[in-house]
């Protein structure tokens, strides 16, 4: 055993710390880029105030802007087109086109006189979208689809239904024409009237074709789409008064207003709200049906509905329901519910469609193609209260941010409604569209209490980038507004008045050019159009009539 002999000593031991110079900032610049990408934009946007290293990354990557500028417009790409377009090229691509529409000219536009046998006045729904006008007359039973001002790459579709050829089956009753340009798709929903020895009774279906052939549409998992019969209407007579198709994607709806009444109570009758919902595209049966609250006696236009996305449909009525649809086998589940500050009359939702956007790159020949966001829309309601017309402009993401809300209890308006939504109110009825985060809309002018003769147009930019893109033109409203209710219907105190205040952000730009009051009869965004819808009228007779009219005129802006 080998022993020290050296004498004993105290050693101190000395810990050097190892101060590690190695840290995010101190990556290679790319690949800051990379981990970067993998945040979402607020994230990302939190970063660059940290610092002004992380500002300075930011500012020199293309990629990291193109996401915050995507998030901004509220638009998501589509999937596997065009990946070898640079980054630095979409991201100017769609700076340019959020600058576009704070510079529109309404002054500047083209005219399209539409034939007087395909356009009535007020029994027409009409409806611009995807380039296209489509039309239905339901007191005539004739439909039309019209190309309008195509480009050159766009797919056109024209076609015209004369009387007694929309639906498949004689002597049948159309309820509803949905027209989707972007699917080549028709469907007509419309009920037949069977006999037997014992009763009569009605049968609804919807047919689905195509727009251009009329031939059966070759994603279609039928040419007919039928309905799934309740058994609450066992022993009673069921009439359909009413009925509303809608589609988004591989979904469509149908909402009907039922009138109920017993086999042995001819003289009581009470009214239900159904909607009906096919995945088209693989079953020709619904599976999935969805019943209203039973009311005494038939309202009018007191429910209305949309979808949000693939997965999720709105009701709105005395409240905003959101239910789920993942699965078409059940009944849709209920998610959350939403209180309303009023009870609205005459209700209609507005959301834009399920479209894809194509946007021509600078410098490139190809173009990239974008849809919205179903999570970051403007959910467009309009309705009546007392005598007033109400705009709510709702933000979609309380219907996705659903943490922590009771499905069965309702949100109180308090909790959720003044920051997510701004409240617009008009003395009389007025128009109104959106598209996208956009909203375009006509405010009467002339004095409080007499007939507006002239409107001027609004339009509004609801994204988080509009204040950033608009280069100094229109104005930022961020500070909250209110609007005061009469609830005399209610209560003949005026003690009852009710203010509702509103704060969700906007940009504003207001056009120098009045429009009519008398002519404008419907106006429409679409990408990078606009639209104004005028007729034309024959005064002579010192009135103005149904009978008056003669023809209409839709005018296109470009931006």
């Amino acid at each position: 055993m080998l022993e020290s002999r050296c004498p004993p000593c105290d050693v101190e031991r000395v810990d050097y710390a190892i101060k590690p110079k190695a840290g995010f900032l101190s990556l290679a610049q790319e690949l800051r880029f990379y981990v970067l990408s993998f945040l979402p934009c607020r994230d990302i946007l939190r970063c660059t105030s940290v610092c002004k290293a992380l500002r300075q990354t930011y500012m020199s990557s293309s990629e990291l802007q193109y996401i915050v500028e995507l998030s901004g417009q509220r638009l998501l790409p589509v999937p596997n087109t065009n990946n070898h377009i640079p980054i630095s090229n979409r991201l100017q691509t769609l700076k340019n086109r959020a600058h576009a529409w704070f510079k529109f000219d309404m002054h500047s536009f083209k005219t399209i006189t539409l034939q007087e046998n395909l356009y009535t006045k007020i029994l027409t729904k009409q409806l611009v979208t995807n380039g296209h006008l489509y039309s239905w007359d339901d007191y005539n039973d004739v439909a039309a689809i019209i190309p309008i001002l195509p480009k050159p790459s766009q797919q056109t579709i024209e076609h015209y239904w004369s009387p007694g050829t929309l639906c498949p089956v004689p002597h049948s009753i159309t309820l509803d024409v949905l027209m989707d340009p972007a699917q080549n798709l028709i469907a007509v929903a419309y009920y037949v009237t069977h006999e037997n020895d014992f009763e009569s009774y009605e049968a609804v279906y919807v047919d689905l074709r195509t727009l251009d052939s009329d031939g059966i549409h070759p994603q279609a998992a039928g040419r007919t789409l039928l309905l799934s019969e309740s058994s609450v209407y066992e022993d009673a007579t069921v009439e359909t008064t009413r009925a509303k198709l809608k589609c988004y994607g591989k979904h469509i709806a149908l909402q009907r207003s039922l009138v109920i009444t017993p086999d042995d109570r001819r003289n009581h009758y009470t009214q239900r709200t159904e909607w009906q919902i096919w995945d088209w595209q693989n079953s020709a049966i619904s599976r999935s049906v969805l019943n209203g609250d039973i009311v005494p006696y038939p309202s009018e236009n007191q429910v209305d509905f949309c979808f949000l996305g693939n997965d999720r449909l709105l009701v709105v009525a005395s409240d905003l329901e959101v239910y789920s649809i993942a699965d078409m086998s059940q009944t849709p589940q209920l998610l959350a519910c939403f209180r309303l500050p009023l009870r609205l009359w005459r209700i209609q939702c507005l959301l834009p469609i399920d479209d894809i956007e194509r946007m021509q790159v600078q410098a490139q020949p190809q173009t990239v193609r974008y849809t919205s966001d179903p999570t970051h829309q403007l959910l467009c309601l309009t309705a009546s209260y007392n005598t007033a017309t109400l705009i709510f402009i709702i933000s979609t993401r309380i219907f996705f941010d659903l943490d922590g809300v009771v499905a069965t209890v309702p949100k109180p308006w308090e909790c959720w409604g003044p920051s997510n939504t701004r409240i617009f109110r008009h003395p009389y009825s007025t128009q109104v569209h959106v598209s996208g985060s956009r909203v375009l809309q006509v405010f009467a002018l002339g004095t409080p209490g007499t007939r507006p003769m002239e409107y001027e147009v609004h339009l509004m930019d609801f994204s988080p980038t509009a204040a950033k893109n608009r280069r100094g033109l229109g104005r930022v409203v961020r500070e909250p507004s209110a609007i005061e209710i009469s609830s005399f219907m209610e209560s003949a105190t005026e003690e009852e008045n009710l203010e509702i205040t509103t704060s969700l952000p906007y940009v504003e730009v207001v056009s120098d050019r009045k429009l009519g009051a008398l002519e404008l009869q419907g106006i429409w965004l679409d990408k990078n159009r606009i639209y104004l819808l005028n007729a034309s009228w024959d005064v002579s007779t010192g009135f103005i009539s149904y009978f008056a009219w003669q023809s209409s005129r839709l005018e296109v802006m470009e931006v």
